[in-house]
């Protein structure tokens, strides 16, 4: 209580000091030097103070470093809130929007599993959903599995992270986060009976593995510094969690370790992960006192998954097949030199993921950026295509459980079409639409929106950037027109084009909305993704540059009305165009953004940074540190004119720190040469993904759309 008044107090002298006829001032962080010394480059930062330890940010007695950098984020909060005032009205206005075309009273479609059928029903004015099952086939045997709502009362934040049902269906186990660092408790109850367990196994990712004698459970742990996924560990229930049983522990620091369960329910999976190398381990589920097995043993740049089917495994790889192809094997023999070719490698192909049924097999593959599925007969090798009509969508399979069934359920969306489930007949090619999100408060009508596809040619010409954009057909196109482009690049994650309801509350108010498909990703392939990383990540922000100069070429808007926006690494692609090109945008919308490269990578100590070396490189080899000095948004401020910019971090992120945000919007402020907006959001109650909840994040979106609509002057 003395700690919250103190910090309280704070901020009230912070507030007027900072206050001048009427105006809150921007805030100023002092400047301590630290000199960092990597390979003989000194290079002075100044903000480094603003890194607290995790100890520092638990503390219920702050101590006075503690107590400065909250002061500081929550000046920067006042400072926010004071400049963005003139749109409380607007973002109300917004926020009533959203939650308007919510069903409040929803339900997800039942999947089948065990025989019974699993769903989730969120409740009107509810943030969280509840899970349930019933028998299949059998009406009024509805069971209540987990009450969210409950679980999530009085909490800051809440974010279930996985739930699973023993085989004979008595026990669930699930997990929770409370705290927003990614962080887990594991938790189990008694279906019958409603009896919570004392068995609490603290400290987890999140992922739960029933072995088969539905005693026994698989879970992994966390280094508690790093936060990277050591250790895997058994548990059998009734027991002290402190005595549970480790299986497996990963001491190469570049390395992940998670476990799943095959579909089939026959094997439990160890799969250790680098970016360029996987390792991947199996044992009987009727026997969790087995001894593992490895499949393959790890080697630089072979990477594989594995699926189970009858007596065979079934390895995607990119053994070489740069864009993988699909090989099988015996259980018994599952190195990679008994590995046979299933689904040949094709140069411009890139096979995504498989699903395996008694009749059939289910590619799902990508093409030109966008995702297809192909459909293979395992009786006569006959194929054909799933087809879509949309110039540019999202699809992917969804929840296919069973392995004895000619229905292959798939999830589609595309700018203009809301999230959809559909279930196609294998054998009759005929798609059922199971499930639309319904889009309420009466003006949606697809028929009003258009999407296209479009191509930017590369600054040298080499190659064509897909852009997929969204408008509604009643706006005039040409250079008054504002437009938001969005992207990512990295880690070779794609994204594709989605549905948002939210989105259109700014379409209807004249926005395009449009993603660029840069090199980083896979969208055309590990070709693409190769040419973002590393020694080549400059492609990524060009591309995005290019994008940017493509449209305003082709007058669909002018750098007085073009914004960008993205997070995470995606918030790195904004810190490096706007100190490349600070011109090109009027306003900029950095999500908790990695900016810190240099002092991030090469601190060991810090989550992500052993595993992502093959990402970025490090910084150590000397090579590496030069090219990402050159771009690191941090390390690149300068005296030029900034666009309008809004950052936004959470201060128990465990992905990017909040220092980053925090040190890079300070020295911005230092440097900048003009009096654009420059405003951060720190969240002091959640991490990296944000506010929890589906109605407490719409707040965080109707605060950046009002920053793009305040820079439009639009007020309504």
């Amino acid at each position: 209580m003395r700690t919250n008044i103190i910090i309280t107090l704070m901020i009230i002298i912070s507030s007027c000091n900072n206050f001048k006829i009427n105006n809150i001032m921007e805030p100023k962080a002092k400047k301590i030097a630290k000199v960092n010394n990597y390979h003989n480059d000194k290079v002075i930062d100044y903000y480094s103070w603003m890194r607290l330890s995790d100890k520092q940010k638990e503390s219920n007695t702050p101590d006075k470093q503690s107590l400065e950098v909250k002061k500081y984020l929550n000046d920067e909060n006042l400072h926010l809130e004071h400049k963005m005032n003139d749109t409380e009205k607007l973002q109300k206005t917004l926020y009533k929007e959203y939650v308007s075309r919510i069903k409040q009273n929803d339900e997800s479609i039942p999947y089948k599993k065990n025989n019974y059928l699993y769903y989730s029903k969120f409740e009107k004015n509810s943030n969280y959903r509840k899970i349930y099952r019933k028998i299949n086939g059998i009406k009024n045997s509805e069971e209540l599995l987990l009450n969210l709502p409950e679980l999530a009362k009085n909490k800051k934040y809440f974010t279930l992270g996985d739930w699973s049902v023993s085989t004979n269906n008595k026990i669930i186990a699930y997990s929770i986060d409370t705290v927003s660092r990614r962080e887990y408790i594991i938790y189990f109850k008694n279906i019958i009976s409603g009896e919570i367990y004392n068995d609490k196994i603290e400290n987890v990712t999140g992922g739960i593995c029933w072995a088969n004698d539905n005693k026994t459970i698989f879970y992994t742990k966390k280094d508690p510094v790093t936060l990277r996924a050591n250790k895997i560990f058994k548990h059998v229930l009734g027991s002290n969690p402190s005595t549970d049983e480790l299986v497996y522990e990963e001491k190469d620091e570049t390395f992940i370790c998670n476990i799943y369960k095959s579909k089939s329910d026959k094997f439990l999976f160890i799969s250790c992960n680098q970016t360029l190398s996987t390792e991947v381990r199996f044992i009987d589920a009727n026997n969790p006192n087995g001894n593992w097995k490895v499949i393959q043993p790890r080697e630089k740049g072979l990477e594989y998954n594995v699926y189970h089917f009858k007596e065979k495994f079934f390895i995607r790889t990119n053994l070489n097949a740069k864009n993988f192809c699909l090989m099988e094997t015996n259980v018994s023999m599952s190195d990679k030199s008994h590995w046979k070719i299933l689904v040949p490698h094709k140069k411009e192909i890139f096979l995504k993921d498989i699903e395996i049924f008694k009749n059939f097999l289910v590619l799902e593959q990508r093409s030109e950026g966008l995702t297809n599925f192909k459909v293979i007969s395992w009786s006569d090798n006959n194929e054909h295509h799933i087809k879509f009509d949309d110039p540019t969508y999202s699809t992917s399979i969804n929840i296919n459980l069973e392995f004895d069934t000619d229905l292959f359920r798939f999830s589609y969306s595309s700018l203009t079409t809301p999230n959809s489930i559909y279930e196609y007949n294998l054998i009759s090619r005929e798609k059922s639409l199971l499930k639309q999100d319904e889009v309420l408060g009466g003006n949606f009508n697809v028929k009003n929106y258009k999407s296209e596809r479009l191509y930017a040619n590369s600054r040298d010409g080499s190659i064509k950037i897909p852009i997929s954009l969204v408008y509604n057909k009643n706006i005039n196109i040409d250079q008054n027109t504002p437009l938001i482009l969005y992207g990512y690049g990295s880690y070779g994650y794609s994204i594709d084009p989605y549905f948002s309801s939210v989105r259109l509350s700014l379409l209807d108010r004249g926005f395009i909305f449009a993603i660029a498909h840069i090199r980083g990703g896979k969208e055309k392939g590990e070709s693409w993704y190769e040419d973002g990383k590393l020694l080549k990540k400059k492609n990524t922000f060009y591309d995005f540059i290019d994008c940017g100069k493509f449209l305003i070429k082709n007058s669909f808007t002018s750098p007085s009305h073009l914004y960008a926006q993205g997070g995470s690494a995606g918030g790195l692609l904004m810190g490096a165009v706007i100190n490349i090109e600070p011109e090109l945008w009027n306003g900029v919308i950095a999500e908790v953004p990695f900016v810190d490269v240099i002092n991030t990578m090469w601190d060991e100590s810090i989550p992500l940074t052993t595993g992502e070396f093959d990402e970025w490189g490090n910084p150590k080899n000397i090579e590496y540190y030069e090219y990402i000095k050159s771009y690191s948004p941090y390390d690149n401020v300068s005296k030029v004119e900034f666009p309008n910019l809004l950052i936004t971090t959470g201060f128990w992120d465990s992905q990017v720190q909040y220092w980053e945000p925090a040190k890079w919007i300070a020295k911005i402020r230092e440097f900048r040469t003009n009096n654009n907006l420059l405003l951060m959001n720190c969240n002091m109650d959640v991490g990296h993904g944000g506010a929890s909840g589906r109605f407490n994040r719409l707040r965080e979106v109707a605060l950046n759309h009002a920053f793009f609509l305040k820079l439009e002057k639009i007020k309504k």
